[in-house]
């Protein structure tokens, strides 16, 4: 058996299946990987040797017995730390939560031990999700593979780090403003953010629950759309789950991969068109574009005016979401708790616990979010980005009617240095600024790896219409195919 780490999922579930290796070895060489690396990545926050070895037995106690397996059975998958997982530590990058273990599990995890997978470890993420840069984390940073001195993007750039580094050939991670996609983008991984309400929000800690969604990562388009159909679908235990199958996303990334888009019909952004990228990210998605038009697609370019917005609203809407979600962590119910002595007041004891508890950024979002909802401002701030977000709908509408799918850099930037932008949040929010409109829309997106620029991974990012998540997929596996995918410096 060649290096099984270096495999694709699909290929990993092809061994398994066919008796050529056991699910407890496919295990094992991952845990060995992570053994060897990890002390350079800092990927995990928690790795789970037992859980995932007794996850693995079990797969294979099935296969020997006959059982029908799923199509990603014995996979060892990664899943971010802002989902709970039973018995596991969930912290969710945050002090406040440091060591708790939740009593059950999410929708997804749930449904990643149904499908045969293997819950491999929780990875690291900026703190409740808020950040663009992983160097959030209360817990240190992440770094990325491709070059150990910058960053892997964020929020969940353990999970996309996971990957790149060969630690884990799939990982779960979830997408508010970009957090799936750019991180992907900027470790030469394949990041997708389903419909909103495709994927269950059950069990994952909310930062802002109007725009949270799960979504998986991978290194091939196909990995990702076999992930896919495992974690979506409707969830009756989550009110926003949307009741209707997930599209045929597998079949699509294979009809992508054929490399024909004849008939398919690409919308450029005009608002995305170059203001405030980096000249190496342009010049490779220009080339991605001439490359996915001899691929038979027609390219139109397309106004939605709003977008200029996106960002601004964004940070109103999201930070007003959090202020409000992330009142739970009181120190009174569970996780940390500073300053009961007997003598502190509950208003003392909670006070001191948040202060201890949040780091510089959720702090930060807390505060305007708290200050955008307060009596005199709602309708000036909460409501008004609230009003800019249905006008980035309907332009997202109108452009749906012209073409099948949007198409923009993932990032105005490659991944930058640490602490090159933690002293101006306002930068860091940049990275961001592509992603963000799909949130506010609710519609899919996914970043595939079209090129490099300075010896590092761009993304190119396509953008479909709600509960079209297979067009998105067959537009990127075609571009995959055509480009292939590309691999970090050895660690």
């Amino acid at each position: 058996m060649s290096d099984v780490t270096r495999m694709t999922a699909t290929e990993v579930a092809a061994l398994v299946a066919g008796g050529e290796a056991s699910a407890v070895e496919v295990t094992q060489a991952h845990l060995d990987r992570i053994a060897a690396v990890e002390d350079r990545v800092h990927a995990f926050l928690h790795v789970d040797t037992d859980g995932a070895l007794a996850a693995a037995r079990d797969v294979d106690a099935r296969r020997a017995a006959g059982e029908p397996l799923g199509p990603l059975a014995g996979v060892p998958v990664a899943v971010k730390d802002v989902l709970t997982t039973k018995g596991v530590p969930t912290t969710a990058g945050s002090k406040i939560l440091e060591n708790w273990r939740p009593p059950y599990d999410s929708t997804i995890v749930s449904r990643l031990r149904a499908a045969g997978t293997v819950p491999i470890g929780k990875t690291n993420m900026d703190e409740f999700a808020m950040g663009s840069s992983t160097e959030y984390s209360a817990y240190g940073p992440t770094n990325n593979p491709w070059d150990l001195t910058r960053i892997p993007g964020g929020s969940g750039g353990g999970s996309a780090a996971a990957i790149a580094a060969y630690e884990a050939p799939l990982a779960i991670g979830s997408d508010t403003g970009g957090s799936i996609r750019q991180p992907g983008a900027v470790t030469g991984t394949v990041g997708a953010k389903p419909t909103y309400g495709g994927t269950s929000r059950y069990g994952l800690i909310a930062f802002s629950s109007s725009l949270d969604t799960p979504g998986p990562c991978a290194r091939t388009v196909e990995d990702a759309a076999l992930l896919h159909s495992v974690i979506g679908g409707h969830d009756p235990r989550d009110s926003t789950s949307i009741p209707q199958p997930v599209p045929d996303v597998v079949a699509a990334a294979r009809l992508g991969a054929t490399g024909d888009l004849t008939g398919v019909r690409l919308g450029i952004v005009t608002e995305f068109s170059g203001e405030g990228a980096e000249p190496g990210v342009l010049a490779a998605f220009r080339d991605s574009v001439e490359t996915l038009t001899k691929l038979g697609a027609e390219v139109v370019e397309v106004s939605c005016p709003h977008f200029q917005y996106a960002l601004p609203a964004y940070y109103l809407i999201a930070p007003s979401e959090c202020s409000s979600n992330l009142a739970r962590f009181d120190g009174v119910r569970f996780g940390l708790r500073v300053g009961d002595d007997g003598v502190k007041s509950l208003e003392e004891v909670m006070s001191l616990t948040r202060d201890q508890g949040f780091g510089p950024e959720v702090k930060r979002r807390i505060i305007l979010g708290t200050y955008a909802l307060s009596s005199g401002y709602y309708d000036a701030y909460y409501g008004q980005a609230q009003k800019v977000r249905t006008l980035i709908t309907r332009d997202f509408n109108a452009a749906f009617e012209r073409v099948d799918v949007l198409i923009s850099p993932t990032t105005p930037f490659v991944a930058f240095p640490f602490g090159s932008r933690t002293g101006d949040p306002y930068q860091m929010y940049l990275a961001d600024l592509f992603t963000i409109p799909t949130n506010l829309y609710g519609g899919p997106a996914i970043s595939v790896p079209c090129g490099l620029s300075e010896g590092l991974p761009v993304g190119l990012q396509v953008m479909a219409p709600t509960m079209a998540d297979d067009r998105m997929y067959r537009v990127a596996a075609a571009l995959e195919s055509a480009v292939g995918t590309f691999t970090p410096p050895a660690l």
